[in-house]
Order: C-alpha cells, then sequence, then structure tokens
C-alpha cells in the first residue's frame, strides 16, 4: 500500500478533465507536490502543484520532465490521444500517432521515472487505460489501450521485487472535453480520480471504476456475438 499524504506526485495530462480531478483530489489528501504536465503549462494557484511541460511523444521532453521531477515517488501517466474510429479509412500515420502517444509515451515515462521513484525510497506508478483495453471500438484507440494494459501487467511483474506497486485504471466514458460529442452515459471525473487513488492506496492491482468497465472485462471470456451485436445477422 501507498500513501498519498506526503508524496510527490507526476500527473501527465494533470490540466484538464480525468488529470486535473486527480491532481485536485491529491491536493484534498495531502500530497506535498504535485507535477501536473500539459503541453502549454497553466501557473497554478496552490503552490504544491508545479505545471511542467511535457510532449510525450518526445525522448527530449521526457529526459528534460525527468530532469526537473528528480523526488518523484508515484507516477500517474494519464496523458493520451483519441484516433479516428476506422482502421481502412485511416493512414497508418494516423495509427502510429496514437501508438506513440498512448504506449511508446507513457513507457518512456516509465522507464525514465522508474529508477527515479527508486532512488526516493520506492512508490507507485498508475496507468490510465479504458473499459476499450477489452473492446474493439473507436479504431486505434482501443488497440492503444490493450496493449498498455498489457504493458502494465508485465511491468507490474518485472517490479514485484523493486518496491514499487503498479495500478491499472479503466472506465468508460467520462465527462471530459474529449467525449463532449458523446451522448452515452458519462462518469464525473471526480468519481474516477476517488476511485484510481483509491486504488493507489490499497495497493489494488486493477481498479474498474464503472459499470462500462467492469461490464467490459467481463464480457472477453464471452461470445463475440454479445460484444458485437452487429454480428448477428
Amino acid at each position: 500500500m501507498t500513501s498519498l499524504e506526503g508524496a510527490v506526485v507526476l500527473v501527465t495530462g494533470g490540466q484538464r478533465g480525468i488529470g486535473k480531478a486527480i491532481v485536485d483530489d491529491l491536493l484534498s489528501r495531502g500530497a506535498a507536490k504535485i507535477y501536473a504536465t500539459a503541453r502549454s503549462p497553466r501557473p497554478s494557484t496552490d503552490p504544491r502543484v508545479v505545471p511542467l511541460p511535457l510532449e510525450i511523444t518526445d525522448q527530449a521532453s521526457i529526459d528534460a520532465l525527468a530532469a526537473a521531477a528528480p523526488d518523484v515517488t508515484i507516477l500517474i501517466n494519464n496523458a493520451g490521444s483519441s484516433s479516428p474510429d476506422t482502421y481502412l479509412d485511416s493512414s497508418l500515420e494516423d495509427v502510429r500517432a496514437v501508438f506513440d502517444a498512448n504506449f511508446f509515451g507513457p513507457l518512456q515515462l516509465t522507464k525514465a521515472f522508474v529508477p527515479i521513484i527508486e532512488r526516493n525510497g520506492g512508490g507507485h506508478i498508475l496507468n490510465a487505460h479504458s473499459a476499450l483495453s477489452w473492446v474493439a471500438r473507436h479504431g486505434a484507440y482501443s488497440a492503444t489501450k490493450a496493449a498498455f494494459w498489457l504493458q502494465t501487467n508485465a511491468i507490474r511483474v518485472e517490479l514485484v521485487n523493486r518496491g514499487i506497486g503498479v495500478t491499472g485504471l479503466h472506465m468508460g466514458y467520462v465527462d471530459t472535453d474529449m467525449t463532449t460529442a458523446v451522448t452515452a452515459p458519462k462518469s464525473r471525473p471526480e468519481d474516477i480520480a476517488k476511485h484510481a487513488l483509491d486504488g493507489i492506496e490499497s495497493g489494488a492491482y486493477e481498479v474498474l471504476a464503472d459499470d462500462t468497465a467492469r461490464g467490459a472485462k467481463a464480457g472477453v471470456s464471452g461470445d463475440l456475438s454479445a460484444v458485437y451485436p452487429e454480428l448477428v445477422g
């Protein structure tokens, strides 16, 4: 289990949506310092929040972030990108770009910060996945989340004896800027943040933050026609 009180936390994509909700909840739980990244970070009114720039697909940006945040004990890989809802009508460049943002970017960050967390006495990593880790919708986005889920599972095993816990966070639609066009039910970012941070503190391997995520994972062992009703002629 990992206490958030007094922790030094890095939250990627920490200035809007779920990331901002996580930062706000971390403050209420007594985190000592929170590095909140964005492509163009804005100043914070709370002195415990340190805004830092990050382009998650750029190794030089990641290296600069690691140099600026040498006291991190908890890494929250939240930043990511969406994609077109189709494979056949998307360019390979579009597909590669979303993998760069959602799979390779978090991997590069994890590789940069694991030694830092170890030097600081151990801690935790939380990776934000999706219910789409288990459902093939929204084009390559779901493939990146499935791959990221497996990355998380593998890294958790690699870190078993290195003092760093790893939690995977899964959820359905959340009421953020990315889902303004979505009419389906959406969770509040504050609720997802609470479940995520509870998971860190309890040492959970996986957090299924809403009914959508729980249903998606349960459906993996079922018949494909139940997951994809359009297959039923």
